[in-house]
Formats: structure tokens, C-alpha cells, sequence
């Protein structure tokens, strides 16, 4: 395991990477991150079926998915307060028991509003595991060997990514799209046994008074002041931005538009899996070499890269699954990397606050996704459009992120 961070423990106590084996550390850190491509990549291929199903606008159907992310976000705001006042573990067992219930109440929904309800409450629930996943990260490590850990752990996400739109495509088309939102229920059962049973409290030291009103909003506004903070939270905004374009988009353009069934559009998202997967190796290898803001500047050139190919493609006509899959790749390569840098860096600042930090990098995140899904919702037209212009404009953003914002204020310093 990377050396734990020094600040993140009190003198005289032992480190927190003592409590938990490196091995375990860096699995339960990717079945948490996980939940969140297994709650979206999963019923992706079944979002078309369940909107005929249900009789439902597409816009209505757009908000299973931001509503969904949307209080993710929001959730994230007071699930980091409590995390740091209570501990990761008790806040974690809670989203995980909550995010079950609101599994099997979607998979059982029988209408297009029930099923939105039970979403959002999955997404508040899911921003607990994530946000304490992000913010045991910060408990365990430094920043830089914090950014070598998340990379690690987002491998795993990888591998579990890539199995779950083919999984969800073949459940959905042979037992229907139920199936593929009951399958989250088995994960979740997963989850919160392994959590319950292997996982100890990282947290060194809780802090009493993190739920005080003036505590609080103290902290938030020393999150806030930190141009670190900003930088790398406006970094991992603009490559989940590009991300979630076009994991809102894509099942209706290559199904609906470019004729793909549900089954091979499970194995193309699974493919776009495999070039994040490589990316978050590369990233790692890019880091020993180069450090953490020349990799991010490297990202930074692979995601404009992938976005403005994908619009030449386009604009030449090509339009066909693979043609615009192939600069995608590019995009989810560098999006390999963005990650794992971006969120350790936004929450590196802030030992006595990880919570916080990493739920108001959160919360920008979904708040992003949140508006791109209302701005596909009256944009998806029967064309390939709409993805492929949301695509380019948020890689060309990253990029200049990447270039400027990170490389001058990327450096980070302790705030809390």
C-alpha cells in the first residue's frame, strides 16, 4: 500500500492504512466507486425498452437517469458533513441499506413516476458510497500516492464497467428491462456485506464539530477559497460532463438512430470500458514517470483529441457505430486519467475535511449532469447530434481546464 498520509492521522495514533490490508483497501475502494457505472451502464440498454414500456415522453425518461444524478449530487452535501462527524462506516452501511430498498423498488416500479422516485432515492443513497469511498481515499493516503490508489481502484471500476452494459443488454432483451434494474439489487447485497464484514472505520479522528452551522459553513467556505480545489473539481466536472453526454445519449443514437440491438449496444459501451480500463493503467505509469499535473496535461491533449475527431468524423459523414466509437476510445482514455487525478487532488487539500471537499466535487459533477440531461432531453432528434456536438464542447473544455487552471493551481497545499 502507498504511505498513508501523515496529517490524516493524531500523534501518538496508529496510521489508518494499518486498520485494513493494502489488497482489501483497493477492493472494497472499487466495488464502492463501482456502484455508480453499475446504477447508469447497466439499464443504459434497456432506457429505450422501459420508455415504450411505460408509455412515457423521452423526457421523462431522460430524468431516470439525471434526476438520478442529480441527487447524488445533492446528497453528497450532507452525507460529507456526517461522514466526517460520525465516520465513514456507519454512513456507508446506511447508503448501502437505503440503496437496496430503492433497487428492488425500481425494478418492481409500474409506472415511469414511480420509477423516477425510487431512482432519485437510489441516487441519494449512492452518494453516500461514493463520497465516503472518495474520502477513505484521503483517509489512507497522500495526494500523490492517493491519485496511484484511486487509479487502482478505478481499474477495478473499469472491469466492472465494461461487464455491465453487455450484462444489462442481455438481461433486458431475454428477460426484460426489470431484470436489469433487479441485477443492482445483487450488487448492492454484495457491497454491504463486504462493507459490513471486512471493512473498518478509516477515519482517525471524527470531528465533533463538523455539523455545527458555523463549523460547517467555515468549512465550506475554506473549501472554496482553495483555487486547488476549483481546479481540479472544474477538471473532473468537464470529463464527467463528456462522459455523461454520452451515456445519456448513446442508447437512443445507436439503437434508435444507427440500428444497433440492445445486445450489441451493451458490447460497444463495453468496449468504450476497455479504453477507460487502459487509461487508468496508463495513468499510473504516467504518474511514476511524469508527475501529477504533466499527466494531467497529457489527459488533457487525449481528450481534445477524441472529442474533435469524433466531430470530423461527423461532419465527413460517417456516420456508423464504429466510426464515431473509435475517437470516443480516445476520449475514455484520457478520461482514465482525469479521474483518478481529479478527485485526489480536489480533496488532497483537506485531511480534516475529505468529506466535505469530496462531496461539493460531487455535487458540481452531477449539478453538470443534471443540466446536460434537461439539455438532451429537448435535444435528442432522431440524429446523432446532439451527442456528438456535447461530446466535443465538453473535451475541448477539459482540455483547456487541464492546460491552464490545473497547471497553475494544481499544486496542492493543506487548508483543514
Amino acid at each position: 500500500m502507498s504511505a498513508p498520509s501523515a496529517t490524516a492521522t493524531p500523534e501518538g495514533a496508529a496510521p489508518a492504512s494499518a486498520l485494513i490490508q493494502p489488497g482489501l483497501a483497493i477492493v472494497v475502494l472499487a466495488m464502492l466507486l463501482s456502484i455508480q457505472p453499475v446504477t447508469t451502464d447497466l439499464y443504459l440498454p434497456a432506457l429505450p425498452a422501459l420508455t415504450r414500456s411505460l408509455n412515457a415522453p423521452m423526457a421523462l425518461a431522460q430524468l431516470t437517469l439525471s434526476g438520478l444524478l442529480l441527487a447524488f449530487g445533492c446528497s453528497q452535501m450532507v452525507w460529507g458533513p456526517l461522514s466526517d462527524r460520525f465516520g465513514r462506516r456507519p454512513i456507508l452501511l446506511a447508503g448501502l441499506g437505503i440503496y437496496t430498498v430503492a433497487s428492488l423498488g425500481s425494478a418492481l416500479a409500474p409506472t415511469m413516476g414511480l420509477l423516477i422516485a425510487w431512482r432519485i432515492a437510489q441516487g441519494a443513497a449512492m452518494g453516500a458510497v461514493v463520497m465516503c469511498a472518495r474520502a477513505i481515499v484521503r483517509d489512507l493516503y497522500t495526494p500523490l500516492d492517493g491519485a496511484r490508489a484511486m487509479s487502482k481502484a478505478l481499474t477495478g471500476l473499469g472491469i466492472v464497467a465494461c461487464i455491465c452494459a453487455p450484462l444489462g443488454g442481455l438481461l433486458s432483451e431475454w428477460l426484460g428491462w426489470r431484470a436489469a434494474l433487479l441485477a443492482l439489487t445483487a450488487y448492492a447485497v454484495a457491497t454491504l456485506a463486504l462493507v459490513a464484514l471486512r471493512l473498518p472505520e478509516t477515519l482517525a479522528q471524527a470531528n465533533p464539530r463538523a455539523l455545527q452551522p458555523r463549523a460547517l459553513v467555515g468549512t465550506w467556505r475554506q473549501v472554496l477559497r482553495s483555487p486547488t480545489f476549483w481546479a481540479f473539481s472544474l477538471q473532473t466536472t468537464a470529463t464527467y460532463g463528456g462522459l455523461f453526454t454520452f451515456l445519456a445519449s448513446s442508447s437512443f443514437v445507436y439503437i434508435d438512430v444507427l440500428g444497433l440491438t440492445r445486445t450489441q449496444y451493451g458490447w460497444a459501451m463495453a468496449s468504450a470500458c476497455l479504453a477507460y480500463f487502459g487509461g487508468t493503467i496508463l495513468c499510473r505509469r504516467l504518474l511514476a514517470r511524469f508527475g501529477l499535473l504533466r499527466t494531467v496535461a497529457i489527459a488533457g491533449g487525449l481528450s481534445a483529441g477524441g472529442g474533435t475527431l469524433m466531430a470530423l468524423v461527423a461532419l465527413a459523414g460517417w456516420h456508423q457505430p464504429w466510426a464515431l466509437l473509435l475517437p470516443f476510445y480516445l476520449f475514455m482514455l484520457g478520461h482514465g486519467i482525469h479521474q483518478p487525478c481529479g478527485q485526489s487532488g480536489a480533496v488532497g487539500p483537506f485531511p480534516k475535511a475529505a468529506g466535505v471537499a469530496s462531496a461539493l466535487n460531487g455535487f458540481m459533477m452531477m449539478l453538470a449532469a443534471f443540466a446536460i440531461g434537461g439539455w438532451l432531453g429537448v435535444r435528442l432528434d432522431g440524429t446523432i447530434w446532439p451527442l456528438v456536438h456535447g461530446v466535443w464542447f465538453w473535451s475541448v473544455l477539459l482540455a483547456l481546464i487541464s492546460w491552464t487552471l490545473v497547471q497553475k493551481f494544481g499544486a496542492p497545499r493543506d487548508h483543514a
